[in-house]
């Protein structure tokens, strides 16, 4: 067990015939005694500094702790997210492809009904053209038709009765 300033101060010497000067020991004692109250002093004070650095340090590591706790749960939770951005990417592209094929298969649909109506469209000009062509042709026989020169002529004839 370490000495403490009292034990020093309490130190009883015994005495010798020619030893050493009894005041010039009891002061040098005193200043042993200041010096070392002086240091258990420093060393109370650096104890508890050092106390509270390593209290400081646990609450730093437990600081550290946590962050590096949540740095993982925030790189899993970006993993998460981004195999969670993976997946519905897949299924939009998924999804804008079948939309897609719907959307050509349609037209093309659409376009084979168009260029179907197109050609009934062609024929029914064909038949309408032909029997226009016809009716005209027909129109034409008739006024080339000898019967109006004997419309005429009869005509005439009922203009001389009339004149009679």
């Amino acid at each position: 067990m370490p000495l403490t300033p009292l034990d020093i101060h309490n130190k009883e010497f015994s005495k010798v015939f020619r030893g050493y000067d009894e005041d010039e020991v009891n002061e040098f004692l005193d200043q042993i005694i200041k010096d070392y109250e002086l240091i258990l002093r420093e060393k109370k004070e650096l104890e508890g500094k050092l106390n509270e650095v390593f209290d400081r340090l646990g609450h730093f590591t437990n600081i550290e702790e946590t962050l590096n706790k949540s740095i993982i749960v925030a790189q899993e939770a970006a993993e998460d997210v981004k195999r969670n951005a993976q997946k519905e990417a897949k299924l939009i592209i998924r999804e804008a492809e079948k939309n897609a094929d719907r959307i050509v298969n349609d037209s093309l649909s659409k376009a084979r009904k168009i260029a179907m109506d197109i050609e009934e469209l062609k024929k029914q000009s064909k038949v309408f053209r032909t029997r226009f062509k016809m009716l005209v042709e027909a129109q034409l026989d008739l006024l080339d038709n000898d019967d109006w020169d004997k419309l005429l002529e009869y005509e005439v004839d009922a203009t001389e009765l009339d004149q009679d």
